[in-house]
């Protein structure tokens, strides 16, 4: 049986706040400051260099990957952790084109986040062998995977509206047509039932920051299916991926595991806070959170239409094709959320007209989410919105 929801003492929220960014940036989890300062002080400042050892710096990549694996329905094993999520992207992309050497076409959709088609964009200019990058609108991808396509790039649930995608019924499609199969997990890892090994992807990449409370700029991770780990060919060679890091030999030769997919140096504190946020997982059920999410998006949704008539719902109305954030088209929508936080509701905007929210049952619930509803409703129909300093962009949205 799991755990009941939320799990609210477990985080440290700032008081008079009602958090629906957790899509964006999850909260910071009780432990996260002690055992960062722990590392530092007490490893790092007490241990030294020896601390690679004696803490068990070296081996944190591979145990947070087992931890994370767990929440992706992927083996033990299978998971490494460390750089950023573009990066993960890069390597999976560039290993998948190699397992289809004959094939130029690499199709994701519009709606992708656009740091996956930068990358994609980069390699292909890279390798300069007349690779193609096709983006289709979403619900045109199953019927545009062709046998010209060497590899099918999707993110599971969109940035934007939530929209989420059929894992099963695409990488069916593509494994059909000859293709490998990349599923960026970035807003479904922590959010939804995930179930890698089920599906059969090749790979999939995600980050930790999101829905995993692991910390601004925390590691990302990348799966690759234990049955083709040994014949990838990393593009980024890292010492970290070396079968024997330390022989220090001349030349390349990848570890006999998913660890080929490390490239440089662990960040220790980073992903020793990430293993901290990561103990909030310990005893809860997907299905039971995914039910909970649900819930409080449905209640929501139905709070804000019936309070604010001029904001149109942009997220999937059917719950079943819907991630765990609600998104509303608004002409106004960013001076609207900041006058939102302002009084203590955090979501975020994005462009052009998409006030986000997100849900997260760990530290949410229902009496949140109708008082968030209740500021929403004041904001949008008394139009403080239109005061100047709400207007004013700022760096981050």
């Amino acid at each position: 049986m799991g755990v009941s929801l939320p799990r609210k003492e477990m985080f440290d929220i700032p008081e008079g706040v009602i958090y629906l960014d957790g899509n964006s940036l999850g909260v910071l989890p009780k432990g996260a400051v002690e055992r960062a300062s722990s590392v530092i002080r007490d490893e790092w400042g007490g241990q030294l260099i020896k601390a690679w050892n004696t803490a068990g710096w070296m081996a944190l990549p591979s145990e947070v990957g087992d931890t994370i694996a767990g929440l992706i329905g992927a083996p033990e094993g299978s998971v490494a952790t460390g750089d950023t999520l573009s990066i993960k992207v890069y390597q999976a992309l560039a290993a998948a084109l190699k397992m289809r050497p004959d094939r130029r076409v690499i199709l994701s959709d519009s709606g992708n986040f656009p740091s996956d088609l930068y990358m994609a964009e980069g390699l292909i200019k890279t390798i300069d062998k007349g690779y193609e990058l096709q983006t289709p609108a979403p619900e045109d991808v199953l019927e545009a995977i062709s046998d010209e396509v060497a590899v099918v790039m999707l993110t599971q649930v969109d940035y934007r509206t939530g929209r989420m995608h059929d894992m099963d019924a695409i990488t069916a499609a593509a494994h059909a047509a000859g293709a490998v199969m990349i599923w960026d997990l970035a807003h479904s890892a922590g959010a939804v039932p995930v179930d890698v090994a089920g599906c059969n992807a090749e790979f999939a990449v995600g980050c930790t920051y999101k829905y995993l409370n692991g910390g601004p700029g925390a590691p990302a991770f990348i799966y690759a299916r234990p049955d083709i780990t040994l014949g990838l060919e990393p593009a980024l060679s890292g010492w970290l991926g070396h079968a024997a890091p330390f022989a220090m030999e001349q030349a390349y030769r990848p570890a006999m595991s998913t660890e080929r997919l490390r490239v440089g140096t662990p960040s220790v504190v980073q992903l020793s806070i990430l293993q901290e946020a990561l103990k909030v997982w310990e005893g809860v059920d997907m299905a039971d959170l995914r039910a909970a999410t649900v819930a409080l998006s449905e209640t929501f949704i139905a709070e804000v239409e019936a309070r604010c008539p001029t904001l149109s719902l942009a997220s999937p109305r059917d719950a079943n094709i819907r991630g765990s954030q609600v998104s509303f088209a608004f002409e106004h929508g960013y001076p609207a959320m900041q006058a939102l936080i302002e009084r203590g509701v955090i979501g975020d905007f994005r462009a052009p007209n998409i006030m986000r929210f997100g849900f997260t049952p760990l530290y949410l619930e229902e009496a949140e989410i109708i008082r968030a509803a209740e500021i929403v409703e004041e904001v949008i129909n008394t139009e403080v919105w239109r005061e100047p300093k709400y207007q004013v962009k700022s760096r981050v949205t």
